[in-house]
């Protein structure tokens, strides 16, 4: 910065500064305002969702482990059925683990067989008739 000499060049320079420190203080607000928007509950749980819908490995395996959890739990539930023997409560928890594992490792293998009962199983199918010649 160059000396100033005049006393009208001293007032302009102090009025630039002071123009400068107010648009430097309204950026700061403006990233302060970003900054505590984006760590918000509700926006980094929306950001966390756009990044597993995006990247496809990680939603695959969200997806899997998700499939798996819920197999698992639902396989647990349907052998207890409301049981209060201890001893099947513990088979019912190690079949628990052990199905969601499985289901959990193998996501495509699991989609595959559905879409294999549903394809043979499930529809009905069309019953080919035999035209008769004339």
């Amino acid at each position: 910065m160059k000396n100033i000499s005049s006393h009208s060049r001293l007032q302009t320079s102090i009025m630039l500064l002071e123009e400068e420190q107010i648009i430097k203080r309204q950026l700061l607000k403006e990233q302060l305002n970003k900054f505590f928007d984006s760590i918000k509950p509700l926006n980094l749980i929306s950001s966390m969702l756009k990044d597993i819908s995006s990247t496809p490995d990680l939603r695959d395996n969200v997806l899997g482990s998700a499939m798996g959890l819920a197999s698992g739990f639902l396989s647990k539930k349907l052998f207890i059925a409301g049981s209060g023997n201890i001893l099947r409560k513990i088979i019912g928890l190690f079949l628990q683990i052990g199905i969601t594992n499985i289901v959990a490792k193998h996501p495509d293998a699991i989609k595959t067989f559905g879409k294999y009962i549903v394809e043979n199983f499930l529809t009905k199918k069309e019953v080919k008739t035999k035209q008769g010649v004339s």
